[in-house]
């Protein structure tokens, strides 16, 4: 996500209520809060590499629990 710069400045004669109302509205015309709500909770995809090896993993172990089972040795459910 770019970087966005917001910047207010005291006016002469203006309370610090002002100040905090003015950055409060640039900072919602700016879109700023919105995109990292929405970006919270995004989960990046697995890469191909990985997904196959995780695959390769389910299938070896799958195999050894079904050799397991033939032997005796694990009782299906």
């Amino acid at each position: 996500m770019a970087k966005t710069i917001i910047e207010v400045r005291k006016n002469p004669n203006e309370n610090n209520t002002s100040i905090l109302r003015r950055f409060s509205r640039k900072i919602q015309e700016s879109g700023i809060i919105r995109k990292v709500k929405r970006a919270r909770y995004n989960i990046r995809k697995e890469s191909k590499l990985k997904q196959k090896k995780s695959a390769l993993k389910r299938m070896t172990r799958r195999r050894e629990i079904e050799h397991l089972r033939k032997l005796g040795k694990m009782v299906t459910k």
